[in-house]
C-alpha cells in the first residue's frame, strides 16, 4: 500500500512527507519535483512569505545514488521563515479558520492550531505527489491541472494534450488555460487585495493514459472516486469536488449524461485496450474504477480566510467582541491550489497503480502491467 504522512508548522524548521511503500528502482528526477515545489509558490496574489521561502526537497532516506530503495522515503522542505519560538498566541479566532475549532478541541492555544492547520503544510503533500507522478511516468500516465475560474470570472477548457495545455497554462500569470485574460484577472486581484479581501476560484486536474481497473467497485473504500474526494478534499480551503459532469449531472437526463461505449480496433493495445466514448461526461471514472478515459476532476477553493480588513470575532480572554487577528497571508492562492490538487491527484492514482500492478519494484508492476493488458486483450 503506497500512502504518505506529512509532519511541521507553518513557522517551524521544516516541512516533512513520509512516504511508505514506494516501489524500489525509480530514478527521481530532483529537479522535476522541485519545479513542481516552485510552482507551487508561484502565481499572481500570493502574499510575502513565497518571497522568503525557496522550497526544495530533500531525501533523508529511501535513496541510494538517486534511485528508490524501496524503504520509506522522508522528503524534507526547510522552512526559512522559521520563528514559531518568536512568535505569540492569537487570541481573537479568525471566522473560516481553525482558529477557534482547534483551540477548543485540544484545550489549547490558537497558535498551536494555526501553525499545523496554515496551507503551508501542502508543500509536503506536493513533494510526495511530484514523487508519485514520476512512478506514473513510467506507465505513460500524465497529469496536469490549472485554474478554471477565479471569483466570477470563468475561464474554461481548451481543447489539445496535456502537454500541450500545460505549455500554454505556464504562460499565464494565474495558471489558466486563457493567458490572454491575465491583464482582466491581475486587475481584479489587486482591486480586491486593496479592500482587505481575498477572493477564490475552481481548480481542474487531468489524468490521461490511464488503463482500465485502477480502483474497485468492491468496497466503498477502495472506490477510487471516493479516494480522490477524500484526498482532495482535505486540501486546505477547498469546500468541493466534482468529477467529470460533476454536480450537473443532477439536472440532466440520463441519455444526455452516460458515456455511449464504442471500440476502435487500432486502439487495441494500448491502455484502453481499444473501447472508446464519443464523451467524458463520467470523468474517466465508473463504480469507482478506472474505466480508460482521461480522469477530470474539479475542486472549488473559497477565498483565505485571513482578511487584512478582519471580520468580526470575540477575544477570547475577554469574550467580548473584537475584529478578528491578522496574519500575514495571500489575496488569492486559486493558481498554488491548482498546483497542489494536481499532486494530490497524482499521489492517489499512484497508489491504486500500486494496488493494481504490485509495489515491490518498478520492473515487477512493468511486467504485471504487460501481463494484465495481454490477457485483457485475449478476452
Amino acid at each position: 500500500m503506497l500512502r504518505y504522512l506529512t509532519a511541521g508548522e507553518s513557522h517551524g524548521p521544516a516541512l516533512v512527507a513520509l512516504i511508505d511503500g514506494f516501489p524500489a528502482g525509480l530514478t527521481v528526477d530532483q529537479a522535476a519535483l522541485d519545479h513542481e515545489l516552485v510552482r507551487r509558490q508561484g502565481g499572481y496574489g500570493r502574499g510575502g512569505r513565497q518571497r522568503i521561502e525557496t522550497d526544495s526537497a530533500t531525501f533523508l532516506s529511501g535513496l541510494w545514488r538517486g534511485v528508490t530503495l524501496g524503504s520509506p522515503l522522508a522528503l524534507e522542505v526547510i522552512n526559512r521563515d522559521a520563528k514559531l519560538e518568536r512568535l505569540e498566541d492569537v487570541d481573537r479566532p479568525r471566522p473560516g479558520h481553525a482558529d477557534l475549532a482547534g483551540a477548543v478541541k485540544h484545550l489549547g492555544s490558537v497558535r498551536s492550531v494555526l501553525e499545523r492547520a496554515s496551507a503551508r503544510e501542502t508543500a509536503a503533500r506536493v513533494a510526495a505527489g511530484a514523487l508519485a507522478r514520476q512512478l506514473l511516468a513510467v506507465f505513460g500516465i500524465d497529469v496536469a491541472g490549472w485554474v478554471v475560474s477565479l471569483g466570477d470570472l470563468e475561464f474554461g477548457g481548451r481543447e489539445g494534450s496535456l502537454a500541450e495545455l500545460r505549455s500554454l497554462r505556464d504562460t499565464s500569470a494565474i495558471y489558466s488555460l486563457h493567458p490572454e485574460r491575465d491583464p482582466e484577472v491581475t486587475e481584479m486581484i489587486d482591486r480586491i487585495g486593496k479592500e482587505g479581501d481575498t477572493v477564490g476560484g475552481i481548480v481542474e486536474a487531468q489524468v490521461t493514459g490511464l488503463p482500465v481497473g485502477l480502483g474497485s467497485h468492491i468496497q466503498w473504500d477502495r472506490k477510487l472516486d471516493g479516494r480522490l474526494a477524500q484526498a482532495v478534499m482535505s486540501i486546505q480551503a477547498i469546500k468541493g469536488v466534482e468529477i467529470g459532469m460533476g454536480f450537473e449531472t443532477a439536472r440532466r437526463r440520463g441519455s444526455e449524461v452516460h458515456d455511449e461505449i464504442g471500440y476502435d480496433e487500432s486502439l487495441r493495445n494500448t491502455p484502453q485496450l481499444g473501447f472508446v466514448r464519443p464523451t467524458n461526461n463520467a470523468g474517466g471514472l465508473e463504480a469507482g474504477m478506472t474505466n480508460g478515459q482521461p480522469l477530470v476532476l474539479r475542486a472549488a477553493m473559497k477565498p483565505i480566510a485571513t482578511l487584512r480588513k478582519p471580520l468580526g470575532s470575540i477575544n477570547l480572554a475577554t469574550k467580548q467582541p473584537e475584529s478578528a487577528a491578522y496574519e500575514r497571508s495571500d489575496v488569492c492562492a486559486v493558481s498554488a491550489c491548482s498546483v497542489i490538487v494536481e499532486n494530490v491527484v497524482a499521489f492517489e492514482v499512484a497508489a491504486a497503480l500500486v494496488e493494481k500492478f504490485g509495489g515491490d519494484s518498478v520492473e515487477e508492476m512493468q511486467a504485471r502491467f504487460e501481463q494484465f493488458h495481454t490477457l485483457a486483450r485475449q478476452r
